[in-house]
């Protein structure tokens, strides 16, 4: 299957997705899981420059929105995709694959309401799949009970892990780019109220399983529930209209300029210039970047 071509410019908010095989419960929240989980985002996201703004790990697939200030997402994802299929397929001794292949999403947030919105709907996830009442209450890996600039300390598992690994980890929620003018608490508040607005509203859908009920399950099972595919996989969000239009046509403006150049170089030309954001070929081939237009 070809790859598609992404365009990873420093600086970009983006919601990422991830999904386990078959749907099934591999991140099912027992300690361990949820103690896995946390040691390597905290690990990874420093290692790569990935400012983390709200996480969780539900039983199936987890949910990060996080901002890229490197430009080195790609690497971060493969290297937490990695770890955690291979740490945590030791612990429930397996060797199988363990994520779908083609279940990997990142919504790039283009402005300041969608980035509360998509860091809501991420802490709100639990709720709205009726396992609990409040996003506080998920017991798996959550940044629900977290405050920007606090670290989390998380140990080092003592399965899998070689002893170089550092013992301990600080796992920080930071506060993302924008919202002029609000501190770091007021970004926060809104988040929260965005979470309890749907908290209320998952509440009408009916009872919840519990984290007893959730714990119950057995990491080879999958949901009762259909799972319909092909449906639409978008690259960006924003509640804007116009927003949402002019970053979709910077992106297909980006996506011509790299075609063009890569036939180029495909013909022979071994110094034509890819635009500005290019992966594969600039960050793994080393071909040229064109200047950034004024």
């Amino acid at each position: 299957m070809t790859t598609k071509p992404r365009c990873v410019l420093p600086g970009a908010i983006t919601m990422i997705t991830r999904r386990c095989s078959e749907r099934r419960f591999f991140l099912l929240p027992e300690p361990i899981v949820t103690q896995t989980f946390e040691y390597l985002l905290g690990l990874l996201s420093k290692q790569y420059g990935i400012a983390v703004h709200a996480y969780v790990a539900m039983s199936n697939h987890y949910h990060l929105v996080v901002t890229d200030t490197g430009g080195r997402l790609p690497d971060f994802q493969r290297e937490l995709n990695s770890m955690l299929a291979r740490a945590i397929n030791c612990h429930w001794g397996r060797w199988e694959s363990f994520w779908d292949r083609d279940s990997y999403s990142g919504v790039k947030l283009l402005e300041d309401q969608d980035v509360v919105a998509k860091m809501a709907y991420t802490l709100a996830n639990p709720v709205k799949a009726r396992l609990v009442n409040r996003a506080g209450e998920w017991e798996g890996a959550t940044s629900a009970n977290m405050a920007f600039g606090r670290p989390r300390r998380i140990r080092r598992p003592k399965k899998f892990f070689r002893d170089s690994m550092p013992e301990e980890v600080e796992l920080v929620l930071t506060r993302p780019a924008g919202f002029e003018g609000l501190s770091d608490a007021e970004v926060l508040e809104l988040v929260r109220r965005d979470v309890a607005r749907r908290e209320a509203e998952h509440r009408k859908l009916g009872r919840v399983a519990r984290m007893g009920g959730v714990l119950k399950q057995n990491w080879w099972e999958c949901p009762d529930s259909f799972d319909p595919r092909r449906k639409l996989t978008p690259t960006v969000a924003g509640k804007n209209k116009w927003a949402r239009i002019e970053a979709l046509q910077r992106a297909k403006e980006w996506l011509a300029a790299y075609r063009e150049a890569l036939g180029r170089f495909v013909g022979g030309e071994r110094d034509v210039e890819f635009p500005r954001g290019t992966w594969h070929m600039c960050a793994r081939l080393g071909c040229p970047v064109a200047a950034a237009s004024a």
